[in-house]
């Protein structure tokens, strides 16, 4: 939780002094995100003798608030918010678990009287009243919950609800909770007592008699107590952990009318502990009873053996037992005839089954027990660890990767935390690629000894068919559609699925999948199959690239994104690596994954060789570029999707002017070219090499037609790029409400239709920040606050301090542009003192910002000086914008022409450019103003004259 009022403030990261700033934080919380008006405000914080002054008060408070908890009040013209989700107040976070069933987890949240530092004010009396009946009602339910499962505990829940019933004399549910909890201890004088006790008390007090719940628990105290449980469940002798709703699931699965619930799972899931857990939390009279069938000579024998008759059904009729059939996928034919006889027979048994496959009985619910999710294998893994070799500190990092290592499977985990015993964690992790030895305990039974010993246990209940599919199949990187298994494999549906029912293999959305431990137990050398796999995902990528240019693409990316590891795996294994990467280029280009374009490309120049194969010209040439080297004739007169992006790549076709040339004139070749996304596309890549090498003016000239042209193809993607580009273009200008307007465009920080497409120049940090700084800059104060408010907290959560920096920047112009330069100099400061490893163009943005609000001398001449030899235009314009307005108006004016001439603008939208330019203007006339412009654009590195006029200022 951000901020919590169940207790006294509490506010993540921040320490807040003073009575009424935290009465304020407390009001404003009980409406987070939500607009308070200042009236009420001033009502709430004051409700007895408002302050001469009530709005300046307010805002002295708040501005208070503000310093010791940045960014956490938003102003607004009405009045000020919160800016937290209503999720991050520990008190709507308590009622939402409350109204789930969540009590335990509610009541964690609870650290003192709600509201407490507000508690002598009026508005708070009603919401802490509200939260306290809330909490009560939680106590209620968790209690509930406890006494269901407490065995040994219930002593101390009778002393808790003593408690209680103390301090709530008449509270029913406490009353009825302790007579039901007195009565499972045997003392029933005790809770006959309680009821008489209460009973009074209402009838003194309330005139009313006992309600429901009150009058149920007496009736329970007048009965006889039923028989003490039996069975033979072993006692746990290692903790259980995770998997907590599957306990809750089974239980209430069995416990509500199911009669068969089978676990299924991998070999070394867990099932049987698993089932073990959720039985021994079972109400069962006649006792929940364990059938161990690894090594049974048969199920019906076993079940006699363990209760200990030669006919099951007359001793468990009428008893309302449970059974647990362990381990049942050897024997499962057999397994199911006795469980649906026993269960047609016995009215009132429920059996609870484990086994790799369904026992495919009437009646039957499966429970699929997958491998633990990250946080629950870390957890298990640290517990095991910590026995194996108490101490020993495993850092997180390291506990996840052993157990994605391990695919979570808590068998291997358990074994792999026991090797700690006798090796360092960096050598166990070294030792995961021979997962399959891992070995464990004396008493551990032989088919869980190893990994392999439990996989041996599946395989060796295969079919030859069933083997030689599961070899097959791991051919595929994570996973595969049956239409690619039936393709690569020839593999029968009902083989397929035969291999899910017994958990080899797995399905997920339209994919089979399997974990990676049994890919290694079941891999083999198939060549056929390797080219038969290259063969199908080379067609899948050249089927799919044409789409990925059309209103389509976002399925196509999909398609593509899902079997991304085996176009991969098919690009190491295809004959023929060329073929496949050239409609990999664009996908790859779209998700701006660069690092993986160099390194395949490497990787198949290194197969193919510096001459390229007939017919593989173009993708030879590309991947020839990717190396560093000049385009080639193939690729220069191309117009694939991945040779036009490549044209802007100035690092691998030499200098600026070599780059401006070879995309104009591409763009003069495809000017009438029949298909009109190559039109677009070429007039785009034409408009960025403009805007980025110089020739700024003209950028806007190719990329409107460019957006427009990608409209009309339904390419969102192209869309999304020309509209950036033509936010940076506006933000030159200095339009910034264009550049707002441009910025916000359905798809410029990525679509709900086209995940990830914000990666490509975007994530959803830099979106926000720079959607704020340019709400900022075109007046949108309230809207620059709230962007920013979530780029900070996307920041704080990377961990990084450069994102912070950024933000810590951008709060700074916000603050200095609302009139508040102490708290703008403040951010500055604070962003310095994070002493970042940033390019030199945001390091001089910085300096430039700070002598807005301190002495400018210093920070002037360090921009300056970061700016040498920096070749980004727009940064450097900005900079010697920055200085002109600490200089005279002569040198300010030849500042202000050498910016415009960077820009490659003829004037600038910028509100400041605007009104320095009319203050020279005024002081040395148009004509002066005019040449002083022209010395400056003239001048080949202002930056050393800009110098030179701040050492005589």
């Amino acid at each position: 939780m951000r901020v919590g009022i169940l207790g006294p403030l509490r506010v993540a990261g921040a320490r807040v002094g003073g009575a009424r700033v935290r009465a304020l934080l407390v009001r404003l919380a009980l409406d987070p995100g939500r607009v308070v008006p200042a009236d009420r405000l001033i009502d709430d914080l004051w409700p007895d003798e408002p302050p001469a002054h009530p709005a300046a008060a307010l805002q002295s408070l708040v501005s208070r608030a503000r310093r010791e908890a940045p960014g956490l009040i938003g102003s607004h013209p009405a009045g000020y918010l919160l800016n937290v989700p209503p999720g991050e107040v520990d008190a709507w976070a308590f009622e939402q678990l409350v109204r789930d069933g969540e009590a335990h987890r509610a009541l964690a949240l609870w650290r003192g009287p709600a509201l407490a530092d507000a508690a002598d004010l009026p508005f708070a009396a009603g919401p802490a009243a509200r939260l306290e009946e809330l909490r009560l009602t939680a106590l209620a339910t968790r209690i509930a919950h406890d006494l269901s499962t407490a065995g040994p505990a219930l002593e101390g829940l009778v002393a808790e609800l003593e408690g209680l019933v103390a301090a709530h004399p008449l509270r029913e549910p406490f009353h009825a909770l302790l007579m039901r909890a007195l009565s499972a201890l045997g003392r029933r004088g005790e809770a006959l007592a309680v009821f008489a006790r209460i009973r009074a008390a209402l009838g003194d007090e309330l005139g009313a008699d006992p309600g429901p719940e009150l009058r149920e628990a007496h009736l329970e105290a007048l009965r006889e107590p039923p028989p003490a449980p039996r069975g033979n469940l072993p006692a746990p002798v290692t903790s259980f952990v995770g998997r907590t709703g599957d306990v809750s699931r089974l239980r209430a699965l069995l416990g509500g009318g199911t009669r068969l619930v089978t676990l299924t799972g991998a070999g070394g899931a867990g099932k049987t502990r698993l089932a073990l857990e959720a039985a021994g939390g079972l109400v069962a009279p006649g006792g929940v009873w364990l059938v161990e069938l690894a090594a049974a000579d048969g199920v019906r024998a076993a079940v006699e053996s363990v209760l200990r008759t030669s006919d099951p059904a007359a001793a468990l009729r009428g008893a309302g037992a449970v059974i647990v059939l362990d381990n049942c996928e050897h024997v499962v034919e057999e397994a199911a005839r006795v469980a649906g006889r026993l269960l047609a027979e016995v009215a009132d048994l429920r059996i609870l089954a484990t086994s790799r496959e369904p026992l495919d009985i009437p009646g039957e619910s499966v429970h699929p027990v997958p491998p633990l999710p990250e946080a629950q294998a870390v957890e298990l893994f640290a517990a095991r660890a910590a026995a194996a070799r108490p101490g020993l500190r495993v850092e997180p990092d390291q506990a996840a990767r052993i157990c994605r290592e391990l695919d979570g499977i808590p068998l291997a985990i358990e074994l792999a935390a026991a090797r700690l015993r006798t090796m360092p964690v960096p050598l166990l992790v070294e030792q995961l690629g021979d997962r399959l030895a891992l070995r464990g305990g004396r008493t551990a039974e032989p088919r869980h000894r190893t990994l392999r010993a439990v996989i041996d246990w599946s395989w060796n209940l295969l079919s030859d068919a069933e083997r030689e599919l599961l070899r097959g199949l791991t051919v595929f990187s994570g996973g595969a559609t049956y239409e690619a298994i039936a393709r690569v494999c020839g593999g029968r549906l009902d083989l397929l699925s035969s291999l899910v029912d017994k958990s080899l293999v797995a399905v997920s959305g339209d994919r089979y999948t399997m974990l990676e431990t049994i890919r290694e137990y079941a891999a083999a050398d198939l060549p056929e199959l390797r080219r038969a796999h290259a063969l199908h995902y080379t067609e899948l990528a050249e089927r799919a690239e044409p789409h990925l240019r059309t209103g389509g693409q976002f399925a196509w990316l999909a398609v593509l994104d899902a079997e991304h590891a085996n176009l991969e795996a098919a690009l190491r294994h295809a004959e023929d690596p060329l073929r496949l990467i050239l409609p990999l280029f664009w996908p790859w280009i779209m998700r701006a994954r660069l690092r993986e374009i160099r390194e395949q490309a490497a990787a198949v120049l290194a197969r193919v060789g510096d001459v390229p194969p007939p017919g593989r010209a173009l993708a030879h040439g590309l991947c020839r570029m990717l190396a560093g080297e000049p385009a080639s004739e193939a690729v220069r007169d191309s117009d694939h999707p991945a040779a036009l992006n490549f044209w802007a790549m100035g690092a691998v076709l030499g200098t600026p002017d070599d780059v401006v040339a070879l995309t104009e004139r591409g763009a003069e070749r495809l000017r009438d070219h029949p298909d009109p996304w190559v039109r677009s596309a070429a007039l785009l890549v034409a408009g960025l090499v403009r805007f980025e090498y110089g020739a700024v003016a003209g950028a806007e000239d190719l990329l409107e037609p460019a957006l427009d042209g990608f409209r009309r193809t339904g390419d969102r993607w192209g869309q999304w790029a020309a509209s950036y580009w033509l936010s940076l273009a506006a933000e030159n200008r200095g339009d910034f409400a264009a550049a707002v307007a441009l910025t916000e465009t359905p798809g410029m920080a990525g679509s709900p239709g086209l995940p990830g497409l914000e990666e490509v120049a975007l994530g959803p940090m830099s979106y926000l920040l720079r959607l704020g700084q340019l709400k900022c800059r075109a007046g949108d104060l309230a809207g620059a606050a709230g962007a920013l408010a979530r780029a900070q907290e996307a920041a704080e959560r990377s961990r990084e301090p450069e994102p912070l920096a950024r933000v810590l920047h951008a709060r700074a112009e916000l603050a200095r542009r609302g009139g508040d330069p102490a708290e703008a100099r403040r951010l500055l400061e604070a962003a310095l003192a994070l002493d970042v490893e940033a390019s030199a163009q945001f390091r001089a943005l910085l300096q430039v910002e700070l002598a807005r609000v301190a002495e400018p001398g210093r920070p002037l001449r360090a921009a300056l000086e970061l700016m040498a030899g920096c070749s980004d235009r727009t940064v450097r314009a900005t900079v010697l914008e920055g200085v002109a307005g600490h200089l005279e108006p002569a040198p300010a004016a030849e500042l202000l022409g050498a910016a415009r001439a960077l820009r490659g603008i003829a004037e600038s939208a910028d509100p400041y450019v605007t009104a320095l330019a009319a203050c020279c203007r005024e002081a040395l006339g148009a004509a002066g103003f005019e040449a002083a412009m022209e010395r400056g654009a003239a001048r080949p590195d202002p930056e050393r004259h800009a110098l030179r006029s701040l050492a005589y200022r």
